[in-house]
């Protein structure tokens, strides 16, 4: 039996022990079964229980603690359905179990997590065939992800003209830990619909709406620019079918305003971002020091923040 350090002074901390492989779990304070399909809204750490490694958060403070905060990002709990099916086992049975409002903690176990170890996807190769399906040989170090013959994997030694490539998950065999609290339970349809349309395409401000048991969902603006959009909505209405009782039909309603709309006139005449490529959106955002990664919405967000903050520093120099 694996156990976690106990916090018995808290009377808002469960300890979760678990065995890995056999589904066994004891609960030494309180703890519930929560019903299966429940979407719920869950703060959490994960770490490398053996380095103590953080290895993701969803609160920004932790996530500063740790000096591992990124810029741009938006942390917030996630969005998931108990027993959905979309997280690793171990921490799904945790979920099942785990009471609202209660900090919890649970050692999972590789059986539960993403698996041993597995010897046969790891492969040796030479050098020259690393390299020719390498873009940039630059860019190559030990844990770097690498694609061969359109397999994904991690390069986890390159010496003496040969190269190792790990297909395995790269947190395969190791034992994690989660430390987590469900802050709230989502009740009402239209709110367990705007949920899980905010948590499965990143984007927010959706408009829901029931006319009986028919669905109306007007998306945001920035989700008319996501060139995945199309791919997204025919996910979407199966996930929400799953989740949501009693839907019938589901409509997706698409309002394109005029560009530079809800932008306030101002002397400087601010550029509309959103007529800019996502390429030309990374470009400014590197030249600017900003983070590149996301979607486009994320990159006219992030240039905006940083248009608004040159722009108060301006004011203030001013007044000065």
């Amino acid at each position: 039996m694996i156990r976690l350090m106990s916090k018995r002074s808290d009377p808002a901390f469960i300890q979760c022990n678990y065995e890995g492989g056999v589904g066994r779990r004891t609960i030494p304070k309180g703890g519930i079964y929560m019903e299966e399909g429940t979407i719920i809204h869950v703060d959490y750490e994960l770490y490398n229980e053996e380095s103590g490694t953080i290895i993701e958060t969803t609160r920004e403070e932790v996530a500063k603690e740790h000096d591992v905060h990124q810029e741009g990002r938006t942390y917030s709990p996630m969005v998931c359905i108990v027993g959905g099916g979309m997280l690793i086992s171990g921490f799904e049975e945790a979920l099942a179990q785990a009471k609202v409002g209660k900090e919890t903690e649970c050692i999972i176990a590789p059986e539960d997590a993403y698996g041993a170890k597995d010897s046969e996807l790891v492969e040796t190769i030479s050098i020259d065939k690393l390299l020719q399906s390498v873009k940039d040989p630059k860019s190559l170090y030990v844990g770097a992800p690498v694609t061969i013959g359109g397999k994904q994997g991690q390069l986890s030694y390159l010496a003496a003209g040969r190269a190792r490539i790990d297909y395995n998950h790269p947190m395969a065999g190791k034992t994690l830990k989660y430390s987590f609290k469900i802050v709230a339970v989502v009740e009402g349809k239209e709110e367990k619909v705007t949920a899980l349309l905010e948590s499965n395409t990143g984007h927010t401000d959706f408009g829901v709406e029931f006319t009986g048991d028919d669905l109306a969902i007007t998306l945001p603006q920035t989700m008319l620019f996501d060139t995945n959009a199309a791919m997204i909505k025919f996910r979407l209405v199966t996930t929400i079918r799953d989740a949501v009782a009693d839907i019938a039909k589901v409509s997706f309603i698409e309002v394109h305003e005029p560009r530079g709309f809800g932008v306030e006139e101002d002397d400087d005449n601010s550029e509309d971002l959103s007529s800019l490529s996502v390429a030309e959106l990374k470009e400014r955002c590197k030249a600017a020091g900003l983070t590149v990664g996301g979607k486009k919405a994320d990159l006219i967000d992030r240039l905006s923040q940083q248009e608004v903050h040159v722009h108060d520093e301006n004011c203030n120099h001013e007044e000065e």
